[in-house]
């Protein structure tokens, strides 16, 4: 996992909401393809240590935990200074953490707005702020990879907030990838469809299901028979965060079974549930 053909040799990577979920498996797979060094964070602190101590164990990469609420503004930058305070340089930044709290038109708040806002587009906002004068400073072809969702599209009415969060940071990303391009500083988005997270679980039993088999339902009524897998989407990330993806920058991939703008999915049950 050290020899100089693996894609990630000898570079270091902060990626949020990696004590859980899609996060958690986008950190493991980074690792496993020869990261040095590598920043887990989440608000979590037992399983964020155990999951970089797990890490550490399994791979050649070093990996630390930095708890961070990044609700909060001043610790999202408080993190940034730590990773890189704590890793000498930053190569690649995986912004995964994201809530997707239900809330319409009619039933959002002003809170549950800002809190959506605060979370899925100022925290990538801030992170991405100072990762990029980072890398600017030390001459880092660095990449950026959001994790987004094909609800940036438009989204269920249930999503208001969610949706418009992901919205922002879908533009957001072609924004920043066209203002740093000429450092080499690469920025992609991939727009994720519903996947199967521990997070998601807990979304479906608070707000959609009353029972214990919602995930077979689901399953079910997707085109593929099932939902997709953190795994799978971690591989997606990693090919982005890597030179795999050659000088890609600003783009937005759409990664589900169901094709936006080209009707709904076969199932008519299939809109009934979340995304991500």
């Amino acid at each position: 996992m050290s020899n100089e053909s693996t894609p990630f040799h000898g570079q270091n990577a902060l990626v949020t909401g990696s004590t859980r979920g899609l996060g958690e498996a986008a950190a493991r797979l980074l690792a496993e393809r020869g990261l040095a060094g590598m920043i887990i964070t989440g608000r979590d602190v037992r399983r964020g240590e155990e999951v970089a101590r797990e890490i550490t164990l399994a791979t050649d990469c070093h990996a630390q935990f930095i708890p961070a609420e990044l609700a909060d503004p001043q610790e999202c930058q408080s993190l940034a200074a730590q990773a890189i305070k704590a890793l000498g340089k930053i190569h690649v930044l995986v912004n995964a953490a994201g809530v997707s709290t239900r809330g319409s038109i009619d039933d959002t708040s002003v809170a549950l707005w800002d809190a959506l806002m605060a979370i899925n587009l100022r925290a990538p906002f801030l992170l991405t702020q100072a990762c990029v004068k980072h890398m600017r400073e030390h001459q880092i072809g660095g990449s950026i990879v959001n994790v987004i969702s094909v609800a940036a599209h438009g989204g269920q009415p249930f999503l208001t907030p969610y949706a418009t969060s992901k919205g922002g940071l879908a533009t957001f990303t072609k924004n920043v990838a066209y203002a740093v391009m000429r450092q080499r500083i690469r920025v992609n988005g991939i727009m994720l469809g519903w996947t199967d997270t521990p997070t998601e679980d807990r979304i479906q039993r608070a707000y959609h299901s009353d029972g214990e088999d919602w995930l077979e339902d689901a399953e079910a009524s997707r085109p593929f028979g099932r939902l997709i897998k953190p795994e799978e989407a971690a591989r997606a990330i990693a090919w982005l965060a890597s030179e795999e993806s050659g000088l890609m920058t600003g783009a937005l991939i759409d990664f589900d079974q169901t094709v936006p703008g080209a009707g709904a999915a076969p199932s008519p049950t299939a809109d009934e549930y979340g995304l991500l």
